[in-house]
Order: C-alpha cells, then sequence, then structure tokens
C-alpha cells in the first residue's frame, strides 16, 4: 500500500503537498457560557451563548537535500495562504475589501473544515556552504473559517457542488436526492457513499453530516 501524502489545498486551487506527514494534529474548541447569579446556591446556574471556532495545529518538515534546490520554493507557497489574495471571491481591490484565502488540510480520507491560517512560524535547520536553505521546520494554526454545520443555499441547476460542502441528512432525505440536489445527477450517490465510507446507503440515520466532494473533470 502507498503512503498518501498530506496537503493543503487553497480556497484558490493552491494545492501543496506535505514532503513528509505530520506526526500528530492538535485539534482544540471552546464554548462561551453566561454565568447566572443564584442567590443560596453553591453554583451558578449556566446558560450557553455560543460556541467558538475550532483551531488546530500541525508541524511539517520540508527537506530538498537530494536535489539541492532552496526549499524556500515551497515555504513560500505556504507563506503566500497567510497575506491577501487578489484570487480571493468577494475581494474588491477599489474598497480595500480583501483577505487571504482559507484552506483544507487532505490526508487520505480525512478532510478538515475550511479554515484560515492565524498563525505562521518558519525555522530553517539546514544550509548549504552557500547560504542555501534546504530543510524547513513549518508549525502553523488554524481556525476554523465559518460553520459548515449548516450550508448555505445551493442552486439546484448550477450542477457544480461547493467544494468542501458538508451537509447534514434531514429526514426523508437519501444519498440520491442529495447528489440531484447538489450535483444534478443522483446517480452521483456513489461518489458521496465512497467518500464518506458509506457501504450501505439506505441505512442512514438524520443528522448524520456528510462530506460533499467536487467532481472531478
Amino acid at each position: 500500500m502507498s503512503i498518501q501524502k498530506a496537503y493543503l489545498m487553497s480556497e484558490t486551487k493552491t494545492k501543496i503537498p506535505f514532503m513528509f506527514n505530520p506526526s500528530d494534529l492538535e485539534f482544540s474548541k471552546s464554548t462561551d457560557w453566561k454565568s447566572n447569579n443564584s442567590p443560596g446556591s453553591n453554583a451558578p446556574q449556566l446558560t450557553f451563548d455560543s460556541g467558538n471556532s475550532v483551531e488546530f495545529k500541525l508541524t511539517a518538515i520540508f527537506d530538498s537535500t537530494e536535489t539541492g534546490k532552496s526549499i524556500t520554493d515551497i515555504t513560500d507557497k505556504l507563506y503566500k495562504l497567510t497575506v491577501t489574495d487578489k484570487k480571493v471571491k468577494g475581494t474588491k481591490e477599489d474598497r480595500n475589501i480583501k483577505r487571504p484565502p482559507w484552506v483544507q488540510f487532505h490526508w487520505g480520507k480525512l478532510r478538515s473544515f475550511k479554515a484560515v491560517i492565524t498563525s505562521f512560524n518558519l525555522k530553517y535547520t539546514y544550509f548549504t556552504s552557500k547560504g542555501v536553505p534546504l530543510r524547513a521546520e513549518v508549525s502553523m494554526s488554524f481556525r476554523q473559517f465559518m460553520d459548515e454545520g449548516v450550508t448555505p443555499p445551493q442552486n439546484p441547476t448550477s450542477g457544480t457542488p461547493n467544494p468542501g460542502q458538508v451537509r447534514r441528512l434531514e429526514a426523508g432525505q437519501y444519498l440520491d436526492t442529495v447528489a440531484d440536489e447538489l450535483y444534478g445527477d443522483s446517480s452521483q450517490w456513489r461518489t458521496i457513499a465512497n467518500a464518506n465510507g458509506i457501504d450501505d446507503p439506505l441505512a442512514l440515520d438524520p443528522g448524520r453530516v456528510l462530506m460533499i466532494p467536487e467532481l472531478e473533470g
């Protein structure tokens, strides 16, 4: 079995493969609760306020000692994911409306939510005698870009699904109806089944969250 390499895919379709897969991924999420004063009680009753964005961190090694080519060819691409990009949807340079692109982390069947890079730390650890960096350690922190539990309305006639979309299965829905709505082709239910490791498409409970992959070709 070949080893599947992790990679980052940006909103602007820039794909950056990892040379070595991360050794670990660290996820965290916090929630905000309000405290209601309760005279005479030992502890206050808490009321849920809101959830905060999920965050995750990873560290990766990039090495070009075999080719002798500067590793900056890769690290520069990673750095560009942290600065504004005019190719990002919604950019209006005349009104100074711009932002860096969101990204998704992919590793085999694992795909993260859409996230923005909030921290980028780069350390060069090996150089040629002429000072060309050949090895780098990159640590990155990501924060969830949007709540993907609820997807925006889709145009059933567009035939183009939102890449990386997440859909919650409602009562009475099946994979073929979801495929027809998002792809305009009910026969593409197998694409959704394969992406989510589903063996029996009829044995799905309402409320299940499905990853909707982008059609290739």
